[in-house]
């Protein structure tokens, strides 16, 4: 698999699970940031920083939803870097059922680096573009 894709996955369980037996919509979310910690872990030294005093932070997600997870679905979430831009990145995101292969979901997450000192976010500058650019994948629909 290619070293900008972060592959993570998780098991539904019954707490994952709705009213109508499937997963809840809400359950995606913290199956994405799952995939997100799995992509920034592998691409980046996260402790270090943290100790720069930088992080990364939501401002935008947009998931959509294309079949139902059930009971005992292995998922797998995949995570890669799509664009960048002057003060924001965005990191395309794809969960599909091991078994068959089927896509479940897939969500664009826009993000900002941002200054923990003074709760600003920071431009990208030459130096994190230049760290970051490397790293971008087209997305494949």
């Amino acid at each position: 698999m290619d070293h900008r894709i972060a592959r993570s996955t998780v098991r539904v369980r019954g707490f994952h699970l709705d009213g109508y037996a499937h997963v809840n919509n809400a359950r995606y979310l913290e199956f994405l940031e799952e995939g997100r910690w799995a992509y920034f872990e592998q691409q980046f030294d996260l402790a270090a920083l943290f100790n720069e005093g930088l992080a990364v932070v939501t401002v935008n997600l947009n998931i959509n939803y294309r079949r139902a997870a059930v009971i005992h679905d292995d998922l797998e979430i995949l995570s890669s870097l799509s664009k960048i831009s002057g003060r924001h990145a965005v990191m395309h995101q794809v969960i599909n059922r091991v078994s068959d292969g089927k896509r479940i979901a897939d969500a664009d997450f826009t993000f900002v680096v941002l200054d923990t000192r003074t709760g600003r976010s920071l431009r990208i500058d030459e130096k994190l573009r230049s760290v970051l650019e490397p790293l971008v994948l087209e997305v494949e629909e």
